[in-house]
């Protein structure tokens, strides 16, 4: 009896503990990638990193904000300010990074298992899909848990400036971790569909666009001679993270009372969603593990017949020149499944028209400020995707194992790189042609001077070559698409925005002139297209080019300065194209 009950008592005990370690629910790949993790010196390198630069911004800031030649109650007084000044720096760009990072970092998690054959000897196992995607999932997030984490103490210590209350620090922390980990879940229910990384990458950041952006936009064109703006930002405050940042940061710096209500709600309706999204996911792996793991041709569907195949195959087709050059243009410039591709397009025009309808019922259209906005999006759109296509065109031959067979060819070195290249700058041309068609389209109406159309083309030219030869190198410099999508995404944030900010947050601190960054930022794209939009839209024919200096120049004057930036962004991108040259054949395998 004794024994029994010592038993019971056992047998409970292990249950009590297995509920309360969720192991049920994470399984041992969680455990797995702890274990992995811990020993990564780039793990530790990034969290250096990242608590450097945190110190360092909260630094220079404090220089700023607090000058040391005035009295001690005044630097006591300006301490709550620069308080406010480093947390609002702060959040908002741990807001930023956490969503991009976890965005890369969960593109191929799934595609991972199901292409390399494995998700179907995992179901084999105890380990049920359930455990595959949570642990999937908490894995990759856990190093942006950390992240945040390490940044606690200094945003503690900030909080002894004061005026800094804790709800507001709360608000904060909880809306970017639970917009992290549903922009996390995204990815994963998206990296289930396509091994491509840069596929998901683009479509996460499109859908977060789409709906956070776009569609509260469209719908306040078209709502708000009916619904007040405080009743829809009201709204907005329920289901868009950004609005709810947006209002966080602005009730810190303001000292305004903000309602738990809303970020509490929020943060539910986040996670829910998030499940939901997980639900999905875990259908779905379940549905293509077993697939797999009977062997059945395709992850969705039937696959195709043997005699499709045989065709297919059995078809020659006659290399015509550089062979790699070739193999690009041969590439559907659309994808493999165009019909989602011309759907999403379409869908994409139809939320544009809608937009140019209610500006064209606001009478906005001839307005400088619409103008420019339609630009800059559409120039963020066109980066973006000259940011990641072309980081991931050998790359993704390296991880499909193709790579050594191209370099055992007779093709020269500068032939791969030239080809793939061409390649990287045919893929990004779709993401442009929104911003060319937006332009032409408008210069018809009258609303656009041609100078302006000649200098966006000068524009669009050293962006998409600049940003192509960096991704070409990087795609030749790591073995992952992962690594080289962020280094490139790096390098266009660090280049025109995160140094910039430092710079200038050096030059104010230290009372410095400022005219070396004005300078600098007058070579930025996003400054270049906003003064070219500003001084071309209108009715009012070409107008004068008001840079960042301060500075006024005539269309020649701004015109020869794009072009000499057009020169030097060209001759860093050879420097780039021509090291990828010389390391192609290093880390081939």
């Amino acid at each position: 009896m004794d024994d029994g009950r010592i038993w019971m008592g056992t047998v409970v005990l292990n249950w009590i503990v297995r509920i309360g370690s969720l192991s049920w629910l994470t399984g041992p790949i969680f455990d797995k990638e702890l274990r992995v993790s811990s020993r990564r010196r780039r793990n530790y390198v990034l969290r250096f990193a990242y608590i450097a630069l945190f110190a360092f911004v909260l630094s220079l800031i404090w220089l700023d904000v607090v000058s040391y030649d005035s009295s001690s109650a005044y630097q006591s007084s300006r301490m709550a300010a620069a308080g406010k000044i480093i947390m609002s720096v702060v959040l908002w760009f741990e807001f930023i990074a956490v969503q991009l990072i976890a965005i890369v970092m969960l593109s191929t998690s799934i595609s991972d298992e199901i292409y390399g054959r494995t998700l179907g000897v995992l179901m084999t196992t105890p380990i049920g899909s359930v455990q595959i995607v949570v642990g999937k999932l908490l894995s990759k997030l856990l190093q942006l848990v950390l992240l945040l984490a390490i940044t606690l103490p200094l945003m503690a210590i900030v909080r002894v400036f004061g005026g800094v209350p804790w709800d507001y620090l709360l608000c904060s922390l909880c809306a970017i971790l639970t917009t992290g980990l549903l922009v996390g879940s995204l990815s994963l229910l998206f990296s289930i569909f396509t091994r491509r990384a840069y596929v998901v990458i683009l479509v996460v950041i499109l859908v977060l666009v789409t709906v956070f952006l776009f569609i509260p936009m469209i719908t306040m064109f078209l709502v708000h001679r009916v619904v007040s703006e405080r009743a829809f930002v009201n709204v907005l405050l329920y289901v868009n993270p950004y609005v709810v940042m947006a209002m966080a940061i602005d009730a810190l710096e303001s000292a305004k009372p903000m309602s738990t209500v809303h970020w509490q709600a929020h943060c539910g309706l986040s996670l829910g969603v998030s499940a939901l999204l997980l639900f999905v996911s875990t259908v779905l792996v379940r549905k293509a593990a077993l697939r797999q793991a009977t062997g059945q041709p395709g992850l969705w569907s039937g696959g195709r017949k043997l005699g499709d195949e045989a065709a297919r195959f059995g078809q020659t087709r006659r290399v015509m020149g550089a062979p790699v050059l070739w193999k690009e243009r041969r590439m559907p410039l659309l994808g493999r499944r165009k019909g989602w591709m011309i759907a999403a397009i379409c869908l994409a025009l139809a939320l544009l028209a809608l937009t140019y309808y209610g500006c064209y019922r606001e009478e906005m259209l001839d307005e400088e400020e619409a103008q420019t906005t339609y630009i800059v999006i559409f120039l963020g759109l066109g980066m973006l995707f000259s940011v990641v296509l072309p980081a991931t065109c050998i790359t993704s031959e390296k991880e499909s194992r193709t790579w050594p067979l191209l370099l055992t060819t007779t093709t020269g070195d500068g032939d791969i790189i030239t080809g793939k290249l061409v390649g990287a700058l045919r893929r990004c041309l779709p993401a442009w042609l929104f911003l060319v068609g937006h332009v032409l389209l408008f210069t018809l109406m009258g609303f656009i001077h041609p100078f302006g159309v000649v200098q966006l083309a000068i524009l669009v030219v050293w962006v998409m070559f600049f940003l192509s030869s960096t991704g070409v190198y990087f795609s030749v410099r790591f073995k992952h698409t992962t690594t080289a999508v962020i280094a490139n995404m790096g390098l266009a944030a660090g280049l025109w925005a995160i140094f910039p900010l430092l710079l200038g947050l050096l030059l104010m601190g230290t009372h410095a002139d400022t005219d070396v960054l004005e300078v600098y930022l007058d070579t930025n794209p996003v400054v270049h297209a906003i003064v070219i939009a500003l001084a071309s839209s209108g009715r009012g024919g070409i107008g004068d080019y008001e840079w960042v200096n301060g500075n006024s120049s005539s269309v020649f004057r701004a015109t020869a300065w794009m072009l000499l930036c057009f020169t030097l962004y060209v001759g860093v991108a050879l420097m780039f194209a021509k090291r990828a040259i010389k390391r192609l054949r290093l880390n081939s395998f």
